[in-house]
């Protein structure tokens, strides 16, 4: 039987008050426990739900934190059913909470751990039931979950990072093209009425920016419900096209500066993910084919498959990484020491961390090269317009 969260009022042996929640199948099953505890219940009732939804949606850093208490939980000597509870009642998430409690009741009905977590796919990919897979095979559950929480972890630290550069400049220049039309359709009106008692003829910068102004104006609902479009079907596109969708991975990798931090992150990924699998026990054909599809980019999942079949033929590692001609001199040559001293696996965890620190060193760079540039193209934008609305009233001051 599923359990509930119940919460409870009552007193203890010393009469004080006393109040909490606890988890349970039932309201008599509640009571019981806690008057083995020697509380004596004044009310027992279901933990409402909220208003408003489940509360927050289950994020993979939160799969990450879990597994990370799992994996402590286990190595301090704890049940694995008991380190569900444990780590339940510790989670602020109700959805979290709920997920932990259906995977703790899987596991305690004799369902192995990774069938039951291949009930949620959602949350749990083939890359992480397949490595718990591995460790409860092995006897080493609580390894291997240490190992899938540090490799959730630097995932996610990882997309973090690249996040943060597209982010930033983004919303900047969002902001500037907001700020830049509410000056069109608000601010140059008020100059157009001025001018129109001039009598003169306005200069062709002016005039530019009047004709720009009264397009905005009368088809700024257009524009808007244009772009609104634009974003969805480009949503649409990448999701539902799989032509389209890599198209769009082969450009990104092509664009200045933000380019080479997606290259650098696809490596990091595909050696971190890699790595994980070997050092699992993973055989290295389906290590690749688990890296393949954790690459986060069409170009490279479709290399890594290639490689891997190559390797099935009885090609080794690093000529294949070398005969596909995209990747890293280093990764080639510390793949090829791999190979040859039996360490696969440390020496492409190495790669992975060089690789990480080059995205965070590219993202640092990055924002302080673009705060200038953004503060440029504002300049531009907002002392453009003011310009042009001022120039009149200068040509005319000169001419007086």
């Amino acid at each position: 039987m599923a359990e509930s969260t119940f919460v409870y009022k009552g007193t203890d042996k010393k009469g004080k008050k006393v109040q909490g929640e606890l988890n349970g199948a039932s309201t008599a099953l509640i009571k019981a426990q806690l008057l083995r505890q020697g509380i004596r219940t004044k009310s027992v009732r279901k933990k409402p739900k909220p208003l408003f939804g489940k509360g927050k949606a289950i994020k993979p850093l939160d799969i990450a934190i879990f597994t990370r208490q799992l994996s402590t939980m286990m190595k301090a000597g704890v049940p694995l059913v008991q380190s569900f509870e444990i780590v339940a009642d510790g989670v602020d998430n109700p959805r979290m909470k709920d997920l932990a409690l259906e995977i703790k009741d899987g596991v305690a009905s004799g369902t192995g751990f990774a069938a039951t977590l291949r009930q949620h796919p959602k949350y749990f990919d083939d890359l992480f039931c397949s490595l718990v897979d591995s460790g409860e095979q092995s006897g080493a559950l609580e390894t291997m979950l240490g190992r899938i929480a540090t490799y959730k972890e630097k995932t996610e630290i990882l997309k973090a990072k690249i996040k943060k550069a597209m982010t930033y400049p983004i919303s900047v220049l969002v902001v500037a093209l907001i700020v830049t039309a509410i000056l069109l359709i608000k601010v140059v009106p008020q100059f157009a009425e001025t001018f129109s008692n001039f009598g003169a003829e306005l200069p062709a910068f002016t005039q530019f920016v009047m004709d720009i102004s009264d397009y905005v104006q009368n088809t700024w609902y257009v524009i808007l419900v244009g772009i609104i479009v634009t974003v969805y079907i480009f949503g649409q596109a990448r999701q539902r096209s799989k032509k389209f969708s890599d198209g769009v991975d082969k450009v990104t990798l092509k664009l200045p500066i933000v380019g080479n931090i997606v290259y650098n992150s696809v490596i990091a990924r595909f050696a971190r993910t890699l790595s994980t699998t070997f050092a699992a026990g993973v055989p290295l054909i389906d290590a690749l084919t688990s890296a393949s599809g954790a690459a986060g980019n069409a170009k490279y999942r479709d290399s890594i498959l290639n490689i891997r079949d190559n390797v099935s033929t009885g090609m080794t590692m690093h000529s294949c990484l070398r005969s596909e001609g995209i990747y890293p001199s280093m990764m080639i040559q510390m793949t090829l020491i791999g190979e040859e001293s039996g360490s696969l696996d440390e020496m492409l965890d190495n790669v992975a961390v060089f690789f990480e620190n080059e995205v965070d060193n590219m993202v640092d760079n990055l924002t302080t090269l673009l705060e200038p540039m953004i503060m440029a193209i504002l300049g531009v934008l907002v002392g453009g317009l003011m310009i042009a609305m001022y120039l009149p009233i200068f040509l005319m001051g000169a001419v007086v």
